[in-house]
């Protein structure tokens, strides 16, 4: 199977820019349920022109609806799977399970490519990913090419890795700084970027910006690892970068050394970084937008405009000629899927010298502005005859105009219906409490009386299993990378041998990994549930029961379909971001820390920051979520979740939930009683 550049398309220009380039696929998004949506994106009409316009050109087009979605929305949702099957698009990108769902059940024909908003990281995931019915799996951006590697080679569906754009410091799907900083959900596609603002960390600057990735240079190596698809980022950025972006990887993919000068010159933060696939996971990953590399674009946008003025000839097309006396002369093309025919004139006797094949293919393989190239041409020529090149020119555009609407004509797919609301469930439920702790030195007096208590599985031993019982849920990782899951099945086979039977997991690798070892699963915040179909799948997938996303709106959560016991976190210092190259480390590296550090914004705000082991980091709230003091009926479970508290804190806060008191200081109810767009 052939690799596959896959490009980003804003808007027209940007499409234009990347087919003609030479991308072999394209990605965008509408006017709604799609990451970006604040680029210019297409509706209905121009969608459909776009897909013609690439349908024409051999080149795929993909959609993205990879935003979460709430209740409200489903419907307007089944509008939008009418409208993409309408346009003939070759596949959705998708992140929420409920619209995975509504495609499989509306719109089965439609290929399903997981997101990497999903934040699939391992070979689990991907292998949860093909059993839910996904043919593509979009991976994390922070994984190294022996674990890209190990990743294709256990697994059958498509893999797509990014190798070139704009780099996130949170795993994707798993940021929520925007959301609880200004109401703006990356999850839904509105990210206002306050990343890229002048976060310090001790003296460093930009604690939060990374440098563009760029793995370009390593698409041998990735080709050679299994990856079908190599994905450019940036559906914001103009078209030049976009063709830039592209022709670089048709280099790489050509065996060539790709030169970036150009790339970086078009769009640059400080340069450009391949930390990631490499491992080499330090402080030269970070850079920021500065005026010089806002001066270097201005010099380079003319010369990579010219570079896709004209249409790239890339369709081989095989034509057969045919004159003959006294009948029409007559052109066959053939694309290998269409053949077109179509009749000139009648050939006239030669007066010097007639047709020969010589003389056919001058005129025939002129096909200059358009999309397609001679690659063979066989006649059947009276060479005492005469068609004037004129003629022969008028057959072969005529020709190749008529292959191309041929191409280009929409296939819709077929929708089923007809669309069934998901029957909210609003009802009066009193909540029980719940605790989490990060480690066993936060266990406080009183602690039993939790209906469940949370913690790591680093944290768990003989002792605690037998004091808490059923009471104990084991907290899985957020991040298992590739060369760690072997071991951390180990170390769960060991924990469920001295009784551990409850687990939380937060992704669906981990859910697949923990039902597959038989254990009882609860799912995790970070399966970011906004929805009752998403609850419905979960629930399908065997959890017990879940948390609730923490961007959902109480008022939204209180009426979700669905019978599993669904949670919120009820108190916490949230975790806003997940790192893999932590923001906080020294030149040093990780080097003498504790496992604790913070950064600071530029109103001096102090954001906690917890590693895991040195495998990653949590960036967390600078002021604590509290919902002691508020009456919740929306939930079957409030969880109190600890992280930088010593015991006697947890124990005051616990007393204080207990007694309903208001909290004394600064505080938050972050997003559950405010309207998230």
């Amino acid at each position: 199977m052939s690799i596959e550049i896959l490009a980003p398309v804003g808007g027209r220009q940007q499409l234009i820019a990347a087919v003609r380039s030479g991308a072999d696929a394209v990605y965008l998004g509408t006017r709604a349920f799609n990451a970006r949506r604040n680029a210019e994106n297409f509706n209905g009409e121009s969608l459909s022109e776009a897909v013609q316009y690439c349908h024409g050109r051999g080149v795929r087009v993909y959609v993205t609806v990879n935003t979460l979605v709430k209740d409200a929305e489903l419907q307007s949702l089944y509008k939008e799977i009418e409208m993409l099957a309408a346009s003939g698009i070759d596949a959705v990108i998708v992140q929420d399970l409920a619209v995975a769902e509504l495609f499989q059940r509306h719109c089965p024909s439609m290929p399903l490519h997981a997101s990497t908003q999903m934040a699939i990281h391992n070979l689990e995931g991907v292998l949860a990913a093909e059993e839910l019915g996904f043919s593509r799996a979009v991976l994390a951006r922070e994984l190294t090419i022996e674990e890209i590697r190990k990743i294709c080679s256990g697994s059958k569906i498509e893999i797509e890795t990014f190798v070139h754009g704009a780099l996130c410091m949170s795993i994707s799907g798993q940021c929520y700084i925007s959301s609880m900083l200004g109401e703006r959900s990356g999850n839904r596609g509105l990210c206002a970027q306050p990343c890229r603002l002048d976060f310090k960390a001790g003296e460093r600057g930009h604690a939060l910006s990374s440098k563009d990735m760029s793995h370009i240079s390593h698409i041998g190596e990735l080709i050679y690892a299994g990856v079908r698809s190599l994905k450019i980022e940036g559906r914001m950025k103009r078209p030049e970068y976009v063709a830039a972006a592209v022709s670089a990887c048709r280099e790489a993919v050509s065996g060539k050394s790709a030169d970036l000068t150009d790339l970086q010159a078009v769009f640059s933060r400080s340069g450009f970084t391949d930390g990631y696939i490499t491992g080499k996971r330090n402080l030269d990953m970070f850079g920021h937008r500065t005026r010089e590399d806002v001066e270097a674009s201005k010099t380079v946008l003319g010369k990579i405009a010219s570079s896709y003025r004209n249409e790239l000839p890339r369709i081989p097309v095989d034509m057969k000629l045919k004159i003959k006396g006294n009948e029409p002369s007559r052109l066959e093309v053939t694309d290998g899927s269409f053949i077109i025919a179509v009749q000139g004139d009648v050939a006239e006797q030669a007066k010097t010298k007639g047709v020969d094949h010589e003389f056919a293919l001058r005129s025939l393989a002129k096909t200059g502005g358009t999309p397609f190239i001679l690659k063979t041409l066989t006649d059947e020529l009276d060479e005492t005859l005469m068609l004037p090149q004129a003629k022969l020119n008028a057959m072969r555009k005529e020709a190749l105009e008529d292959l191309l609407a041929a191409r280009s004509r929409i296939i819709p797919k077929e929708v089923v219906g007809p669309f069934v609301q998901p029957r909210s469930q609003k009802r009066d439920r009193i909540p029980k409490l719940r605790v989490r702790v990060q480690n066993q030195q936060q266990l406080f007096d009183g602690i039993e009386a939790a209906d469940k208590i949370y913690l790591p599985h680093t944290e768990i031993d003989s002792g605690l299993i037998q004091e808490l019982g059923e009471k104990l849920i084991c907290e899985l990782p957020r991040l298992v990378f590739p060369m760690q899951e072997e071991a951390l099945e180990n170390s769960l086979e060991k924990l469920m041998r001295l009784g551990v039977k409850h687990i939380c997991a937060g992704n669906i690798g981990t859910i697949r990994l923990a039902r597959r070892m038989g254990f009882i699963v609860h799912g995790g915040f970070d399966l970011n549930i906004l929805n009752s179909m998403s609850l419905i799948e979960y629930e399908s997938l065997g959890l017990q029961d879940t948390f609730l996303s923490y961007e959902i709106k109480l008022s939204d959560a209180a009426v979700l379909g669905g019978e599993i016991k669904r949670g919120i976190i009820g108190y916490g210092y949230l975790p806003l971001m997940i790192f893999r190259n932590c923001p906080a480390k020294s030149k040093n590296g990780c080097r003498n820390c504790t496992g604790r550090a913070e950064i600071t914004d530029r109103t001096g705000a102090r954001f906690k920051i917890t590693c895991a082991s040195r495998e990653y980091s949590s960036l967390h709230n600078p002021i604590p979520l509290y919902l002691a003091d508020k009456k919740v009926q929306a939930a079957d479970f409030i969880t109190l979740y600890f992280t930088v508290e010593d015991r006697q804190e947890c124990q005051k806060i616990w007393e204080s939930y207990l007694h309903g008191e208001p909290f004394k200081g600064e505080y938050t109810r972050g997003l559950y009683y405010r309207k998230l767009i």
